[in-house]
């Protein structure tokens, strides 16, 4: 079952991501490719067709998901992920761990608005959206995960499960 890190302010100026939910990544990642592939059918439409399928959809995925940069390093312990997440916040990112794999996904949608009076003069809204999901070579305990927040990189420690102990099993 997937662990889901919701992540809060610190009085330190650092965000800190702690683990309260639980949610359903797979019906996360079903929604995004629901969105790529309708603006890469609405590009197929609006051209017609000529052979260029693929083109559609990788155009419609570079639109929609912006790229993640990481950097991961091991140690005989754990992992620590950095991953450029810059113009996201606290309340913008989820991060969840399932097994070996962490899935992190960021919407963030920002407005600026200019208005004369009653009426709108100048008016603009973006949106960035980022997905990843990273495989570890080995489980990780979700329960000591911990992250911080740091302008524009968030840093996953990352503990290695511990291997099952084997009891060795006597004869009477």
């Amino acid at each position: 079952m997937p662990t889901s890190l919701a992540v809060k302010p610190s009085a330190t100026g650092r965000t800190i991501i702690k683990f309260p939910q639980i949610g359903n990544v797979f019906e996360d990642f079903e929604a995004i490719a629901n969105a790529i592939a309708q603006r890469a059918f609405d590009m197929f439409q609006s051209r017609g067709t000529n052979g260029l399928d693929l083109d559609d959809w990788f155009r419609a995925e570079t639109e929609l998901l912006k790229p993640m940069p990481i950097e991961m390093s091991e140690a005989d312990d754990g992992y620590t992920l950095r991953a450029e997440v810059p113009g996201f916040g606290a309340k913008d990112l989820d991060v969840r761990v399932e097994g070996s794999s962490i899935y992190i996904h960021g919407k963030s949608e920002q407005k600026k608005e200019e208005k004369k009076g009653k009426e709108v003069k100048y008016s603009e809204v973006s949106a960035n959206e980022l997905c990843r999901r990273i495989d570890l070579p080995s489980a990780i305990n979700p329960d000591k995960v911990s992250a911080t927040l740091t302008n524009g990189v968030l840093e996953l420690n990352l503990p290695k499960a511990t291997p099952p102990k084997t009891i060795e099993v006597k004869a009477a």
